[in-house]
């Protein structure tokens, strides 16, 4: 074999799955918000995360080796990344994405194969269309959810709130707003704005407890209704993230023909997913998040720029653009 020619990507590839369990494991079993704390030793760590005195060397040197530990002379502490955004004690916490990972999708991922021979959903109660009949039915299973997508949300709804020109308008509204991230990002980072997040019932109490946390429940309030079958709230900006790539094409087209409906002239609808470059070359993320809209969904799939903006034209939208936001997402924004 040349020189030139490793098989080596190929295997790393193949075997990435140590490195993700290991990161989940570490999530689950709550390490870096115990080293947010203070630096510890191994026995110190070993004994309050209960781990076995066999595997807790080699688990923590492990993430040393995969730069999501630092150790200095015995002693571990979380790199700058891990403690800002890994540690559930601090509002960037991202984790909730990740512990979603480590208890649904890791083992749903590993049914691919099958779902791809079959074009049928592999997550729970996976012979059902109704993709979160089994999530909403229990409290703490939506709440974990809900932290997920908050996680999700939390670098882009930044980026939106600083990209886009909010000084042009007065109220937004977030469709499927989830535990209520961006909602509360734009409404924190523009004082004159009054926000609103629309999603089933049972969302409700999660969503309200998490703006309440935020002190800005005068400013940003709950809508119950389900974008299916009721018309969407009215607001100068509506906002659907995440959202499109979870339904079919012709979904797809109805919620944005329902956005259209609602908005007043001038008003603009942002939707932002983990758009696929339009070459459908380079954004990984995009395609397996489009992979995982298989294994989850009955129709999802996630899209190129160019499809959304097709499809946002075809709904009656005069301007559209995309903007990049943050590492792999990016928005579309269209004008009525």
């Amino acid at each position: 074999m040349s020189e030139e020619i490793s098989p080596q990507k190929i295997l790393e590839t193949g075997m990435s799955f140590w490195t993700a369990r290991t990161l989940l494991s570490a999530v689950e079993l709550g390490l870096f918000t115990e080293l947010a704390k203070g630096p510890a030793d191994l026995e110190t760590l070993r004994q309050k995360l209960g781990l076995h005195e066999r595997s807790a060397r080699d688990f923590l040197d492990a993430l040393v080796a995969m730069k999501l530990l630092e150790r200095e002379k015995g002693v571990y502490a979380n790199t700058p990344e891990t403690d800002l955004f890994l540690d559930r004690a601090k509002p960037s916490y991202v984790g909730g994405m990740l512990e979603m990972a480590s208890a649904r999708l890791y083992a749903h991922w590993g049914h691919l194969t099958e779902a791809l021979r079959t074009g049928r959903r592999q997550g729970e109660n996976k012979e059902s269309d109704d993709v979160f009949a089994a999530l909403y039915a229990d409290e703490k299973r939506l709440e974990g959810f809900l932290a997920a997508m908050s996680g999700g949300s939390a670098g882009p709804a930044r980026a939106i709130a600083e990209k886009f020109p909010w000084s042009q308008h007065e109220s937004f509204v977030d469709i499927g707003a989830a535990q209520g991230m961006l909602p509360a990002t734009v409404a924190r980072a523009h004082p004159h704005l009054s926000g609103a997040g629309f999603d089933l019932p049972a969302v409700k109490p999660i969503f309200e407890r998490y703006i309440a946390r935020q002190e800005l429940s005068e400013r940003v309030r709950f809508l119950c209704g389900d974008f299916f079958t009721d018309k969407l709230p009215s607001a100068d900006v509506i906002v659907m993230g995440r959202i499109l790539h979870d339904w079919d094409l012709m979904q797809k087209r109805m919620l944005l023909a329902k956005a259209y409906e609602s908005l007043p002239k001038g008003g603009a609808l942002i939707v932002y997913e983990s758009m696929i470059d339009d070459e459908r070359r380079e954004n990984v993320h995009g395609l397996l998040m489009s992979l995982n809209m298989l294994i989850e969904t009955p129709g999802g799939f996630d899209y190129t720029g160019a499809e959304c903006m097709e499809w946002m034209r075809e709904a009656g939208f005069s301007s559209v653009r995309i903007e990049p936001l943050v590492g792999p997402t990016s928005m579309a924004v269209a004008v009525k």
